[in-house]
C-alpha cells in the first residue's frame, strides 16, 4: 500500500486562533472584544455545533468563516477541491477570492433570507446551480444552452421544494411576500441545493415546524455522508442531539483569557 494514502487528510476548515473586536463609534471609539484566540478543526462529514449563550459570538465566528467579517488576528483555512490550490486563508483572501469560493465550495443558511427582489423563488435557488457552472460564468454557452442549465436547475430545485412542503404555488412568486417560516425553506433550499465542502448553519431550523425540522436533519445527514463539513449553530436541542458529532462551547471574549473554546461531548 502507497505509504502517502494512509496520510490522514488535513480539515476541511481549521480556524487558528482568530480574535475579533468591534468599535462602538457612538460610545468614544468603545472596542468590544467579541471573539479571542479561538481555534478549531472541522472534518469531512463532521457537524461541529458551536454552542453557549446568546452574545458569546457564535454568529460572528459563522460570518467571519463566510468571509462577511474581517478578523483582527488569526488565520481561517478552508482546504479547497483542487489539491494543487491548497487552503484559502479566508483572513486574507481578497473579494474575488471569496467569491470564487462561495460559488461551489462554500455555503451559508442564515437566519434571514436576502434575495433580489421581484425573483421568483425558484430562480433565487436555481442562481446557486448556475453560479456552480464553469461553462455558464466562463461565458461559453449559447443561449439555448443557458436555457438547458436553467430547466435543469430549476427541475433540481423543484424536488427540493416538495421535500421542504413550499407550496408549489409559491414557487413563482417573490419571496418577499412569504411568511418567515416559507422564507426560510427557501433559503434552506439555497444553502443545500449545490453540494460544498463547506456549509455553515445559523438557526437553520428556525420558524419550522417539527415536519419541516426533521426534513433538515435528514439534509444534514446526506451532506455529511457525501463528505461536507458543516459548522452549525441549532439553539433547538434536538435538532442539535440529531445532527452534531461534537459541540465546542464559546466563552465570553470580555473575560480575560477565558475565550478559548472547550470541546463538550455532543
Amino acid at each position: 500500500m502507497n505509504a502517502l494514502h494512509d496520510l490522514p487528510l488535513p480539515p476541511v476548515l481549521s480556524v487558528q486562533r482568530v480574535s475579533k473586536h468591534f468599535t462602538l463609534h457612538l460610545r468614544g471609539g468603545l472596542q468590544l472584544p467579541v471573539l479571542q484566540d479561538v481555534s478549531l478543526d472541522v472534518h469531512a462529514g463532521e457537524c461541529l455545533a458551536l454552542v453557549g449563550p446568546s452574545g458569546q459570538g457564535k454568529s460572528t465566528l459563522m460570518k467571519c468563516l463566510y468571509g462577511s467579517y474581517g478578523v483582527d488576528s488569526g488565520r481561517i483555512l478552508v482546504q479547497r477541491s483542487d489539491p494543487a490550490a491548497g487552503a484559502l486563508d479566508m483572513a486574507r483572501a481578497t473579494p474575488h477570492e471569496v467569491l470564487a469560493l462561495r460559488r461551489r465550495e462554500l455555503a451559508y443558511v442564515s437566519q434571514f433570507l436576502r434575495a433580489v427582489p421581484r425573483v421568483p423563488a425558484l430562480d433565487v435557488v436555481a442562481e446557486r446551480l448556475l453560479q456552480a457552472d464553469d461553462a455558464l460564468q466562463a461565458g461559453d454557452a449559447d443561449e439555448a444552452a443557458w436555457q438547458q442549465a436553467l430547466n435543469s436547475a430549476r427541475e433540481r430545485v423543484a424536488g427540493l421544494f416538495t421535500r421542504l412542503n413550499l407550496p408549489r404555488a409559491l414557487w413563482e412568486l417573490p419571496p418577499a411576500t412569504f411568511s418567515g417560516g416559507e422564507q426560510q425553506r427557501v433559503n434552506i433550499a439555497r444553502g443545500f441545493v449545490q453540494p460544498a465542502r463547506l456549509l455553515l448553519l445559523d438557526e437553520p431550523t428556525a420558524s419550522l415546524d417539527a415536519a419541516n425540522r426533521q426534513v433538515v436533519v435528514q439534509l444534514i445527514h446526506e451532506a455529511k455522508a457525501q463528505g461536507t463539513a458543516v459548522v452549525g449553530i441549532f439553539h433547538d436541542e434536538e435538532v442539535r442531539d440529531a445532527v452534531a458529532t461534537r459541540c465546542i462551547q464559546l466563552a465570553n471574549a470580555a473575560t480575560p483569557r477565558t475565550a478559548t473554546p472547550t470541546d463538550i461531548a455532543a
